[in-house]
């Protein structure tokens, strides 16, 4: 008898190998890909306030990744509230 549906070693790294390759460019999509300006470089590294335990503040780009995930999740509740209601879709 199995304790989970999982029928063996394939099927867990279907799973986590997808995982950690999102994981990974999802993290090389925020550190490295942002809008650049005339002074991006200085916003990167110009501290803009200090906190209590070391704890600084930098006024960073915002991610590109962060902004196509946004805008995404924005298209798609709109496109499924419009075919929902088109289709007469009970929720």
């Amino acid at each position: 008898m199995r304790y989970f549906e999982l029928l063996g070693i394939q099927h867990v790294l279907l799973f986590v190998f997808p995982t950690l390759i999102f994981m990974i460019l999802f993290y090389l999509g925020i550190t490295h890909s942002h809008f650049r300006s005339k002074d991006s470089e200085e916003r990167l590294t110009k501290i803009v306030h200090n906190y209590p335990h070391g704890l600084e503040s930098r006024n960073a780009p915002f991610p590109l990744i962060l902004i196509l995930v946004i805008s995404g999740i924005v298209v798609w509740i709109f496109l499924y509230t419009l075919v929902t209601g088109l289709l007469g879709v009970k929720i």
